[in-house]
């Protein structure tokens, strides 16, 4: 019984390390994706995460160890270089940008993947660890520190996560100003361009620091999809930052417990969960979610329909017709289906029409907001016909498409720039409100 206690709590301690050590490289990556995704460079931060592999490779060739400071000098180097060269092709070659990018890090990843094969055998180097990291064995990399233990991953993340957190505290206003816009920066006095520079050495030292940890395949997606997971719930920066946060964190924590149920390399789940944060993010965003955007579309064409309903048989009482239509009848004028149906019920609901032994009738409230409707197709033929010229016979669909989003003030706008707000051009009396 003592055994298993003590290899449970074994466990449940390796657990804690790479959970911690994976949240920590999360969060490196997804603070500085925010900024890669507000910039509309998350390529940019792919590119450069594969990019640094020839530097990775010749800077164990050169050390011919896995030393920590060659490894973000090679990164720091190569990761620069690109910058340099995606920016040149792009200002000075006539390349767009996604193709500058594309061309130079699927050739220095190339190179870097070349590299390995022909000189990896002889040095401490394994492409597994370079292209899909070793997060689930990071408590047997250890270095001592001060007498204790330490594993490695925890001394190469730690501390580019406080430069990282240091540069972004200190040049908060300028990284914030130049993310949004650059021209803008520039005006103000701030070097956008090396603020750009500055952000692209983070990123390279920071995928570094992530490599032994989620390798080069994954870490895009912990340097990108926290930043725009958050970029669609919120607008505002610091807020931004805290949702990524979140988002990496909480990747780290549902992604072990994934790995350990699929019993697969945890840096996958983590990538996996990630993804559906996303994936969540982006069906039920309030502003940018898909079913958000259904659930208001939905809304504004109810609104319309029953908006129609009500225009349809105000201008039937101005006709002075005495036979009223049936709930069928009106329903399929408006297009029948589910939403005229829906539509109907709630105008009934609401009291705005009423079921007689003849048909459906406008009540006062309805008229009221019929009469409204009315006003703003009518004003708008008016305008339409005064200020644009249009023939009269050309300006009925623009206004029956438009008086759905006229609103009170706009009607008076309208009436000042007429010269008769009484009669549109069919000399159909525009009703007052």
């Amino acid at each position: 019984m003592a055994d298993w206690f003590f290899a449970l709590d074994v466990r449940a301690q390796d657990a804690i390390l790479v959970i911690g050590v994976a949240a920590l490289t999360n969060v490196s990556c997804a603070l500085l994706g925010c900024y890669l995704v507000l910039r509309r460079m998350s390529l940019l931060g792919d590119a450069l995460s594969h990019a640094v592999l020839p530097g990775l490779v010749v800077s164990f060739i050169l050390a011919g160890s896995l030393n920590i400071a060659a490894m973000f000098v090679g990164a720091l180097v190569v990761g620069l270089l690109t910058t340099f060269l995606t920016q040149t092709l792009n200002r000075r070659g006539g390349v767009s940008a996604d193709a500058s990018i594309g061309v130079v890090f699927t050739s220095l990843f190339a190179l870097g993947v070349i590299l390995i094969k022909r000189y990896g055998q002889g040095v401490d180097l394994d492409p597994d660890c370079v292209l899909y990291g070793q997060i689930d064995l990071v408590e047997f990399y250890t270095v001592s520190l001060g007498g204790h233990e330490v594993p490695r991953a925890l001394v190469s993340i730690l501390p580019v996560l406080a430069v990282n957190l240091a540069v972004i505290l200190l040049l908060w206003k300028e990284l914030k100003i130049s993310s949004f816009d650059p021209a803008l920066a520039t005006t103000m006095g701030i070097n956008a361009e090396r603020l750009f520079y500055l952000l692209m050495a983070l990123v390279a030292l920071t995928t570094v620091a992530s490599f032994e940890q989620v390798g080069s395949i994954l870490v895009i997606a912990m340097l990108i999809v926290p930043g725009a997971t958050a970029h669609l719930l919120t607008d505002r920066l610091s807020r931004m930052m805290l949702i990524a946060t979140l988002v990496a964190v909480l990747s780290a924590v549902l992604g072990y417990g994934l790995s350990i149920a699929w019993n697969v390399s945890a840096a996958g789940p983590m990538a996996v969960v990630a993804g559906g944060c996303y994936f969540a993010a982006a069906l039920a965003s309030p502003r940018y979610g898909i079913l958000s955007a259904l659930i208001r579309n939905t809304q504004t064409s109810l609104r319309i329909v029953r908006e129609d309903l009500l225009a349809m048989l105000y201008r039937l009482e101005e006709l002075h017709i005495e036979r009223r239509l049936g709930t069928r009848e009106a329903t399929q004028a408006v297009g029948a289906g589910m939403l005229a149906d829906v539509g109907l019920w709630s105008l009934l609901r609401r009291g705005e029409l009423a079921r007689t032994q003849t048909g459906l009738a406008l009540t006062d409230s309805g008229r009221r907001r019929a009469a409204e409707l009315v006003r703003s197709h009518r004003l708008w033929e008016a305008y339409l016909v005064e200020h644009l010229g249009l023939p009269a016979d050309h300006v009925h669909d623009p206004a029956e498409r438009m008086e759905h989003f006229i609103d009170t003030r706009l009607q008076e706008q309208i009436v000042a720039d007429l010269s008769d707000a009484q009669k549109d051009p069919h000399g159909r009396e525009i009703p007052g409100l």
